[in-house]
C-alpha cells in the first residue's frame, strides 16, 4: 500500500535500480584435428594447455624425426592467448579401441582380479604389454611404455577399512624412479559408499551413433561421468557391498576381494587397444608435407592427406559438432584443412556453422606455398558471412620441439580473436596494431605489399602484414560474405553471435510462461540494459527493442507466440582513414 501523505515535509525513497543482470555465458572455440593420443572423435571441453597434455599429448616419432600435429600448437597459442575453453575432437582414420588393465588381482591371487581399467585414448599406442625376460623392479623402463601411453598401481590396500589407493604412471618411467600422473585415494568397491571406485573415477563411455536420418549422436553409457583424465571404470569384478559391519568390523569373506598391492604380473601395463599409429612408432616418415615444407618440396600439390589423415575423417566430427543444444563455442577451427584439401568439409562446416548462427568459422584457402591469386580465387567460391579467411602461412617455434615451423593462418587466429575479446569485447575488430598483433610469429610465407593487400582484400581474404619496427599483424576483418554489408565485417557478425546468444539465454527462461505484459516486461527489462551496456561499450549505435501489443496482437498469442523485434544499429570500424594536408601560402589565415 502507498505510503499516505498528510504533513507536508520532505520524504526520502529510494529505488534500486542497480541490479546486474547475469552477463552472457563464456565459451571457446571448438579445434579439430589429429593429435597422438585421446578419445577418436568425441568432442572433449579442455580448460587449459597442461589438460591438453594429458588427455590429447604433444609430440610424436616418425621416421626418426620428432614431430607435433597443428592440433596441439594451435591448443598451445590458444590458452597462451588468454583462451579459458576449448573443445577439442581427435580425428583419426581408421577404426579404434581403447586398451584395458590387465587383470588387477585381489588378495586371492593372480586368477581372480577384482575390478579393471580401460583407457579413455584409444589406439595401438596405447599399448605397452610387459615383457616377463625384464625385471622392472630393478628400475628396467617398461620394453613398449612410452610417454604417451600409462600405467596402473595399487599404491596401498588397508582390508581393516576396504580402502585402498590407485596411481596413475606414466608409460616410460621406471619403478625406482615413478612419474605419477594421478593419484586416487581412499577408493572402496563397496557400491554402498560414496568412495565407490565407478562414483570417484567414473565409468562412462561415449559411443557414436547414427540415428534414421543419418545424422551423428553419442550415446552414453555407464552411470557415473569420468574425473580422470586418463581412465575409466570398465567393470568391478568384485563389489563389496556393506564391507564393514555395524561394529565397524569388515566381513571376512570380503578382505579377499581388496586389490594386492603392487601392479601385478603385467606390472601395470594396458593392452587389447586396436588402431592405426601412422609410423608413430616405425620408419615410414608420416606424410606431413601439408604441413612442414621441409619434410617434402613445398612446390608439391595438395594432397588428400592431411597429417596423416584424410578429410573425409573430419567428416563425423563435423556432423556432431552441427548441434548447437549439446555443444557450445563462438569460434571452430581445422588448422591443416583447406579449400584444396577438404573442400567438402570446409563447405559443410560452413554451413553448419551459419545453421547454428552462433559461431564463426576461421578456414584456410591454400596449402604452402601457393599463389595469391589461387588464394583469391578459392575465396569467391565461398559467400558466408559465419566464416573469414587469412593469408598468407607464418613461421612459429614450436613450444614442445623448439622446431621452427610454417602453419596455416587459421592456427593463430582463434587466438587473436580471443586476445582481443580479452581486452576489448567482440564487437571490436580482431586486427591492426592495437589488437592484432601476432608476437609469436617469427615471420610471414610472404612479405605483402599495399598492392597485394588491395588485391587480398577486395577478394574477402584477410591479409597478414609486417610494418617495420611494429612486427606481424593481422590487417584485415572481412567475412566470406559477398554483398556489401554491415555483415561482411568479423566485428558485425560477431557483436551479433553476441548478441543473438544472450538474448537467446533470456528467451529461453519464458518459454512455457504466461503470455502477458507481465511476461512482456520481464523480456524487456533484461534486454534493454544489455543492450546499453553494448552501446556504451562502442558496440552500438543505436537499438530498439519492441515486444509489446503491436506484435503481439490476440491472433498472434493465440497461435502461442511471443513476438519481439530488435532493431540494431551497429558500430562500424574506421578501416580507411583518409587525412587531407593544406599547403597554404606564407601569410595565409587558418578558418576556424
Amino acid at each position: 500500500m502507498a505510503e499516505a501523505l498528510i504533513s507536508p515535509g520532505v520524504f526520502l525513497r529510494e529505488n534500486d535500480a542497480s541490479q546486474i543482470t547475469a552477463g552472457p555465458i563464456t565459451v571457446g572455440a571448438a579445434l579439430l584435428g589429429p593429435t597422438v593420443v585421446g578419445p577418436k572423435d568425441i568432442p572433449t571441453l579442455i580448460t587449459s594447455y597442461s589438460q591438453y597434455r594429458a588427455v590429447f599429448g604433444t609430440t610424436f616419432t616418425s621416421g626418426g624425426a620428432t614431430l607435433e600435429y597443428l592440433t596441439s600448437m594451435a591448443a598451445y597459442n590458444y590458452f597462451q592467448q588468454g583462451g579459458t575453453s576449448l573443445l577439442v575432437t581427435r580425428v583419426a582414420s581408421g577404426s579404434y579401441t581403447s586398451a584395458t588393465s590387465s587383470t588387477i588381482p585381489s588378495q586371492y591371487g593372480d586368477g581372480f582380479p577384482c575390478f579393471e581399467i580401460e583407457t579413455l585414448s584409444v589406439g595401438d599406442i596405447m599399448n605397452n604389454s610387459f615383457s616377463s625376460s625384464v625385471n622392472l623392479n630393478q628400475g628396467t623402463v617398461l620394453p613398449s611404455g612410452s610417454i604417451s601411453n600409462i600405467r596402473w598401481e595399487i599404491a596401498s590396500s588397508d582390508s581393516g577399512s576396504g580402502l585402498f589407493t590407485l596411481i596413475i604412471r606414466r608409460g616410460d618411467d621406471y619403478n625406482t624412479s615413478k612419474t605419477v600422473l594421478e593419484t586416487w585415494s581412499n577408493l572402496s568397491l563397496d557400491p554402498n559408499q560414496n568412495n565407490y571406485i565407478e562414483y570417484i573415477i567414473g565409468d562412462q563411455k561415449p559411443t557414436i551413433r547414427t540415428d534414421e536420418f543419418g545424422a551423428n549422436y553419442l550415446q552414453i553409457s555407464g552411470s557415473y561421468p569420468n574425473a580422470s583424465n586418463y581412465i575409466r571404470v570398465k567393470r568391478v569384478i568384485m563389489p563389496t557391498p556393506n564391507y564393514l559391519t555395524p561394529q565397524g568390523q569388515p566381513y571376512t569373506y570380503y578382505t579377499a576381494s581388496m586389490p594386492r598391492v603392487g601392479s601385478g604380473s603385467y606390472n601395470g601395463s594396458f593392452g587389447g587397444a586396436t588402431g592405426p599409429i601412422y609410423g608413430c612408432f616405425g620408419t615410414a616418415p608420416l606424410n606431413m608435407a601439408e604441413r612442414i615444407p621441409s619434410i617434402a618440396s613445398v612446390t608439391n600439390a595438395p594432397t588428400t592427406n592431411i597429417q596423416g589423415v584424410f578429410a573425409s575423417n573430419y567428416s563425423t566430427a563435423i556432423d556432431l559438432l552441427k548441434n548447437g543444444d549439446e555443444y557450445d563455442y563462438n569460434i571452430i577451427y581445422m588448422p591443416g584443412t583447406n579449400a584444396q584439401n577438404a573442400q567438402s568439409q570446409i563447405s559443410t562446416l560452413l554451413t553448419n556453422t551459419q545453421n547454428r548462427g552462433d559461431a564463426i568459422a576461421v578456414i584456410d584457402m591454400v596449402a604452402y606455398g601457393q599463389s595469391l591469386t589461387t588464394v583469391t580465387q578459392l575465396a569467391q567460391q565461398y559467400d558466408n558471412s559465419y566464416g573469414s579467411t587469412y593469408w598468407p602461412w607464418v613461421q612459429l617455434r614450436s613450444n614442445e620441439t623448439g622446431k621452427l615451423t610454417f602453419v596455416p593462418p587459421s592456427m593463430i587466429v582463434p587466438a587473436v580473436y580471443e586476445y582481443n575479446d580479452k581486452v576489448s569485447a567482440e564487437w571490436f575488430a580482431p586486427a591492426g596494431l592495437n589488437r592484432g598483433g601476432l608476437p609469436t610469429v617469427i615471420q610471414p610465407e610472404r612479405r605483402l605489399t599495399v598492392a597485394q593487400r588491395n588485391l587480398l582484400y577486395s577478394g574477402k581474404v584477410n591479409p597478414i602484414a609486417v610494418f617495420p619496427g611494429v612486427g606481424t599483424v593481422i590487417y584485415g576483418q572481412k567475412t566470406l560474405q559477398a554483398k556489401a554489408s554491415a555483415l561482411d565485417r568479423v566485428n558485425v557478425r560477431r557483436l551479433l553471435i553476441a548478441l543473438k546468444r544472450y538474448i537467446r539465454q533470456i528467451a529461453e527462461t519464458l518459454v512455457f510462461e504466461q503470455n502477458t505484459a507481465v511476461t512482456r516486461n520481464k523480456f524487456l527489462s533484461q534486454v534493454n540494459p544489455y543492450l546499453q551496456f553494448v552501446q556504451q561499450r562502442q558496440g552500438l549505435y543505436a537499438f530498439r527493442v519492441v515486444m509489446d501489443d503491436t506484435n503481439n496482437t490476440p491472433d498472434v498469442i493465440d497461435r502461442n507466440l511471443l513476438v519481439g523485434a530488435i532493431y540494431l544499429q551497429p558500430t562500424r570500424t574506421a578501416e580507411f582513414i583518409q587525412l587531407d594536408f593544406n599547403i597554404l601560402p606564407t601569410g595565409a589565415t587558418f578558418g576556424q
